[in-house]
């Protein structure tokens, strides 16, 4: 990557903006980070971590296989961060287990099975007692379910700071609490203003995620019309190994960590920008994981929080080049976007050295015309 035609610019240090810039940097690119906030907050805080495209049933194909592509890359792409910066993100690919407590849901997971098999995908059904003997903290109503084994977890806090610091070895630098806004003329980006002065870029990149419909700066032809989607999770202390993979119950999935806390989510609600914990939010959770499992009840709740998620009017990311030259997207990644970090920090690198058709079928250009894009923003 050529240092001479200017510094990129990633806009938000979540996990997203966050692994853009340690590829861009890896690549040999000068690259600079703002964040209204703490660096890998938010949504990037908020989750649990699931990487697991197909227990999540993704019907498109494109963002199917973009996703798929991605689990492949995620060791390779842990063990870089970890080389660089020194933190283990506790990455754990050894399945994910849906387990079912109705004949017509373990009915519809042997369906889903069989789909996965003709795809070459590895899994296995499970009758009650394989159930039991690899979960036995599962109540007794369980009757099977589905392994997926090539799925897993990672530990989405211990990421954050993994890449903090992996981003601060390659010499990005990145700064907080600042207010940011985008200078381009008619053709193409010129950089990006934040109350600390002005920083040019031969690139911007907007991975502002659940704000990134805000940013200032930019034609309404750039803007992606992204919707907040609160999601709230509670945390269990368990005896570590109690549960031992991740886990999908009707009604939430359950994720351990090594510390011994069990992460339970996630609720979906459109509340725009409200991110508090619900009484109503807690009780949903509690009562998907209690129905399930009647052993948890025993344990202390030691920790409830919500995030928000970026939602895209198709549920699909908005990624890459825009009608702007040098301005990309790298947002909208919904439930997706710890899954989605490795694959997009290596396809905005690319686009950004000029090889984006890999992200066609994200392109802000599938919204139609600048005058449609307009209606739509303001109808939000």
């Amino acid at each position: 990557m050529d240092r001479g035609q200017g510094d990129v610019i990633v806009l938000g240090a979540g996990l997203i903006g966050l692994s853009i810039a340690f590829e861009l940097a890896e690549r040999g690119a000068s690259v600079r980070v703002y964040d209204r906030a703490e660096p890998a907050r938010a949504a990037s805080w908020a989750g649990a971590g699931m990487l697991a495209p197909y227990t999540e049933r993704i019907t498109n194909e494109a963002l199917l296989e973009l996703c798929a592509a991605s689990l492949q890359e995620y060791p390779a792409f842990v063990r870089r961060i970890f080389d660089a910066g020194g933190i283990d993100a506790h990455l754990r690919l050894d399945g994910v287990f849906y387990a079912a407590f109705e004949h017509e849901g373990l009915d519809a997971l042997r369906r889903h099975a069989e789909e996965l098999v003709a795809r070459g995908i590895d899994c296995e059904m499970l009758d009650r007692a394989s159930a039991l003997a690899g979960e036995p903290w599962l109540g007794a109503a369980v009757l099977g379910g589905l392994l997926k084994r090539t799925e897993g977890y990672v530990d989405n806090r211990r990421l954050g700071r993994a890449l903090v610091a992996a981003c601060e070895a390659r010499g990005v630098a990145i700064e907080q609490s600042v207010t940011i806004e985008v200078e381009c003329d008619s053709r193409r980006v010129l950089g990006a203003r934040t109350d600390r002065g002005f920083n040019g870029a031969r690139a911007v990149v907007n991975a502002c995620g659940a704000w990134a419909a805000g940013l200032h700066g930019v034609p309404r032809s750039c803007i992606p019309p992204i919707e907040p989607v609160k999601g709230q999770m509670i945390a269990l202390n368990v005896p570590i190994g109690f549960v031992r993979r991740a886990t999908w119950v009707p009604g939430a999935y359950l994720v351990p960590r090594a510390d011994g806390r069990l992460l339970i989510g996630a609720t979906v609600e459109s509340s725009g920008f409200d991110n508090r914990v619900t009484a109503e939010g807690i009780h949903d959770l509690l009562h998907a994981a209690l129905a399930a499992a009647p052993s948890l009840a025993a344990f202390t709740m030691t920790e409830s929080w919500a995030g928000l998620r970026p939602g895209t009017p198709d549920d699909l990311p908005f990624l890459g080049a825009t009608p702007i030259e040098g301005f990309f997207l790298a947002t909208g990644h919904y439930r997706n976007g710890i899954l989605l970090a490795a694959a997009t920090a290596r396809l905005i690198a690319d686009a950004i050295e000029g090889d984006g058709t890999a992200l066609a079928p994200f392109s802000i250009g599938r919204l139609g015309t600048e005058e449609a894009q307009a209606k739509r923003i303001s109808h939000a």
